[in-house]
Formats: structure tokens, sequence, C-alpha cells
């Protein structure tokens, strides 16, 4: 029994020593303020006891002179006795030096606060469905004004940058416009930096050629193929479109299942190539790449009635709609647009669990070496619009009276 009670009152005093009193106890700072508080307490006894009958009527007013003195700064009672002015004295500045220190500790908090979030150190608040924009390279605001004219849906404070140039991304934040983007800083191909930008609640990333620091182009490619890698496996639904140099590393890509893969060098060779045909091929490619998100090439969803008709069925309905589809035509599908990777991965892992639908398990085998978005142009009338199917139009700018 006395074995049993020793341990007993050991795990109390082990319990003790680990509780907010006792460690409030042991803190020197707790007896500087117990401290504090008998001072206070014993100059405004001093006082009354000199300024009684003589500027104070009781003990009350004693009370609200070290009241009025510590908290405001000033004397609401004048005091005249010599050791009364000194001890009003000492309370009124412990106060002033109080509370300026809380008020300059409460500054410093906001400050930091304020300088992590310019930096891009800040933890970021709950968000849902935004968009990560990665790397960083000369013209980034320009890129970045073109994705937000591009996309009227995403909203500028659902916009999460992601890189390591701090300085330059603190003077694009000092822009009006883009006060209010959201900044983390660290290498986005970095898994700790994706989960601190909330990667997995996000729907959309688009990650571009990273030149915040003197990185090769090997360097920067095997980077983006990284970052893509490490974005799918932390979130499998994520819409991704990644920017390449060298098309080499396309296929790496195409098997992290990237939704879009941009070769800068190739178009710009392709454009450069058309641009010496002297037949005006660039004009057009720059009207239909389009500056907003009104004209040029316009992609749209197809509604779910038309799944399974024929390309003509869709084509005649879009002629007939000039309600909804004027200064537009209809010149193509884009099939299996969106995530179609990921569904199909889905797709394939639900069927192999039933064995009733080996049918489908089967058709998805077919589909397996598909592309996603892929872009169909004026297919044969009898095609068949297949599910994850979008249509391809041109608009016309609105011309102005």
């Amino acid at each position: 029994m006395n074995r049993e009670r020793k341990q007993n009152v050991s795990k109390r005093i082990k319990h003790f020593k680990n509780s907010v009193i006792y460690k409030i106890i042991k803190n020197p700072v707790t007896y500087l303020v117990i401290a504090f508080i008998f001072l206070m307490i014993l100059l405004i006894n001093i006082i009354y006891k000199y300024e009684a009958d003589v500027t104070m009527d009781h003990f009350g007013d004693s009370i609200w002179n070290f009241l009025i003195a510590f908290v405001a700064g000033y004397y609401d009672i004048c005091v005249v006795t010599p050791i009364g002015r000194l001890c009003s004295f000492i309370i009124l500045i412990s106060g002033i030096l109080l509370f300026s220190t809380i008020t300059g500790k409460i500054a410093s908090i906001f400050m930091d606060v304020q300088m992590k979030k310019n930096k891009g150190l800040a933890k970021l608040k709950d968000l849902n469905k935004h968009f990560l924009l990665c790397g960083w390279r000369d013209n980034f605001d320009k890129i970045l004004e073109s994705v937000i004219t591009s996309n009227p849906d995403i909203e500028i404070d659902s916009i999460v940058l992601v890189n390591e140039a701090q300085d330059e991304i603190e003077q694009l934040r000092s822009i009006p416009k883009f006060k209010n983007i959201k900044y983390i800083s660290g290498d986005f191909s970095d898994e700790e930096t994706l989960v601190k930008a909330k990667i997995k609640n996000a729907s959309r990333a688009l990650v571009i050629s990273d030149k915040s620091k003197n990185f090769s182009q090997l360097e920067i490619d095997s980077r983006t193929v990284l970052a893509v890698l490490t974005m799918k496996n932390l979130n499998p639904t994520i819409y991704i479109a990644a920017e390449l140099y060298d098309s080499k590393f396309e296929n790496h890509l195409n098997l992290a299942h990237c939704d879009e893969i941009i070769l800068t060098a190739d178009y710009e060779r392709s454009l450069l190539a058309t641009a010496s045909s002297g037949m005006g091929y660039s004009n057009v490619i720059s009207e239909l790449i389009g500056k907003d998100a009104y004209s040029g090439i316009i992609i749209e969803d197809i509604p779910h009635e038309f799944i399974g008709k024929t390309y003509k069925y869709l084509k005649d309905y879009v002629l007939a709609d000039r309600s909804h589809h004027a200064n537009s035509i209809l010149i193509g599908l884009l099939l299996n647009a969106g995530n179609f990777a990921q569904r199909r991965k889905e797709a394939l892992r639900e069927a192999q669990k039933n064995p009733d639908v080996k049918k489908i398990v089967d058709n998805l085998k077919k589909v397996k070496t598909l592309k996603s978005n892929d872009p169909v142009f004026a297919p044969d009338d009898e095609t068949i619009i297949l599910a994850n199917s979008k249509a391809i139009f041109v608009k016309g700018k609105v011309q102005s009276a």
C-alpha cells in the first residue's frame, strides 16, 4: 500500500510539474508582476497618507489618481506634498513605460505578420478551388495580367503565386490591381512548399519555365517535370498546364498525366516559319489566340443531351441557336477534355472491382493511349460525340456601332 501511495504521489507531482500553473509559478516574470502590483498598491497608500485632508477626501481619490496617471498619463488630482508628487511621478512613468512596451510589442507582431506575408512566408488561410501560378521570369506581370484577362472566372484573391523571386513579387504586389494576390515563397517542385500553397484544395495550376535563379534550360524543364509529378501525387484531380523548352521532356509530362503541355520553343519556331511564308499566318494566329476570354478560339461545354449524338446534330443546333452563338463558328471537338487521364484511371480502378462491367474495362483499355485534350478540327458529320468532349468555336469580336 505504501508503495502504491508513493507511486500515486509521484505521479501527481509529475503531473503538477507539467501543468500550466506550475510553469507560471516557476516563471521569473510572475514574481516581477507580483512585485510590481505590490509596489503600485504601496504607492497608492503612501499618496493617500500624505495627501489625505490636503487634496484627497477619501481613499477612492488615491485610487482614481493612480488610474488616471497610470493609464491616461496625466494628473486629474494635483497632489502638493513632495512625497505624494514623487509617488505620483513613479506611477506616471511606470504606466507610460508599460503601455509603450505593450503597444510596441503589438505593432511588432503586426509588422512581422505583414513582412512574412509580403515575403511569402505567412500561412495561407483556408482556400478552396484556387489557382496556382508556379515559376517566375521576366515580364511576369504581363503573364499574370494575361492569365487574369483570359480567365474571368478566377478571382484575384484566389490566385496563389509560388516561386523564389521574393523581391520581384513584393514589387508586383505593390501595384494596386495585384495587391490581393497571395504568395508562397519557395521551390514549387518541393512538397513542403506545395502543401503551404494548399495544393490539395487547388483546382488548377499553371507551371511556367522558372528563371528566378540562374538555371540552365535542362534544369528548368527537369524542375517542371518534378513539380507536375509532385502536384499530381498530392492532388490527382488538379488540372495542370506546364511549359517546356525541350520537347524531349514531353513524354515525361504525359506519364505524369499533365493535362496541357506548352512547348514554347516549338511554338516560336512554328510562328516564325509561318510568318516567313508571307501569307499573314502570324496575324491570323494572333487573332485566334485572342487578348481576352470572349474572342478568338473559344472552348465550351457540350450539353449532356448531345453526348452519343453525331457531330452534324451539334452543328445544326449551333447554326439554329444564333442568340447564344452569335459571331461564332463551330470548327471541331476537343476530345478527352479536362483531367481526362485521372478520370480514366479512376474509372479503370472502379470497373476492375466489379466483375459485371468487363466490357467497360475493355473499352477503357482501348482508349488507354488517347491523348488528353486532343483537338479534332472539322470532323466528319457522322462522328459520334463521346463523353468528356467539348466544342471548339472561333468567335469574332463584337463590332461597335
